[in-house]
C-alpha cells in the first residue's frame, strides 16, 4: 500500500463538491425596464425630481397615522 493513496470516499466527496461548484444560475432582466429603473434611481439621488409616491425610495406608510372611519 502506497503512503500517498487517497481513500475513495474522500475522492468521491471532492468530485461531488467540484460538480456542485460548476452550477451557474443566470437571471435575465428586461433591458428597457432595468434602464428605466436605473434612470429613476439616479434622478432621485441627484434630486432632479422628487421621488414618486410608491416608487423606489418612497417612505413606507405609517399604519399608526392612518385614519379609521
Amino acid at each position: 500500500m502506497s503512503p500517498f493513496r487517497i481513500p475513495s470516499r474522500v475522492l468521491l466527496a471532492a468530485l461531488a463538491v467540484a460538480i456542485a461548484g460548476c452550477v451557474t444560475i443566470n437571471i435575465y432582466f428586461p433591458a428597457a425596464a432595468a434602464e428605466k429603473a436605473a434612470d429613476a434611481i439616479i434622478d432621485e439621488v441627484w434630486q432632479m425630481k422628487p421621488p414618486r409616491p410608491g416608487g423606489p425610495g418612497a417612505p413606507a406608510a405609517d399604519p399608526a397615522k392612518e385614519k379609521t372611519p
